[in-house]
């Protein structure tokens, strides 16, 4: 058995690593905290809120363009037209905003990052489309 154990861990460990949300969903998933540090350190991203445009419209992360999840087809989304972009995906609780992020990265989107919910966002928010 001890000739096996370490056969078994490596084993354990390949399969982690090829279960990361990352690999799996074609997204990244962080922290609310990360989230707001990558909003600090880079530039040219997009901060996308997934949730309907009444609820957008009664708060949202400043910058941030609303798209609906439910509007997330297979169709190309102009608001989006660089599909290499950072884009920041975000919703009300951080169900939407995953699937959101799935159906995205379907689309050929590569650099998405889904980090939760607004309801959870310690910063300003703004009202208004």
């Amino acid at each position: 058995m001890k000739k096996y154990l370490p056969i078994i861990l490596s084993l354990c460990l390949l399969g982690g690593c090829g279960s990361t949300a990352t690999k799996t969903n074609g997204y990244r998933q962080v922290t609310m905290q990360d989230a707001i540090t990558m909003m600090e350190k880079e530039s040219g991203y997009i901060i996308l809120d997934v949730r309907r445009a009444d609820e957008f419209a009664e708060k949202h992360i400043p910058n941030a363009i609303n798209i609906p999840n439910e509007s997330i087809g297979t169709d190309e989304i102009p608001e989006l037209p660089d599909k290499n972009q950072l884009i920041l995906v975000y919703c009300r609780s951080g169900n939407r905003s995953k699937q959101a992020s799935e159906k995205l990265a379907a689309l050929g989107y590569t650099n998405i990052v889904e980090f939760g919910g607004i309801i959870d966002w310690p910063l300003e928010t703004v009202s208004g489309n």
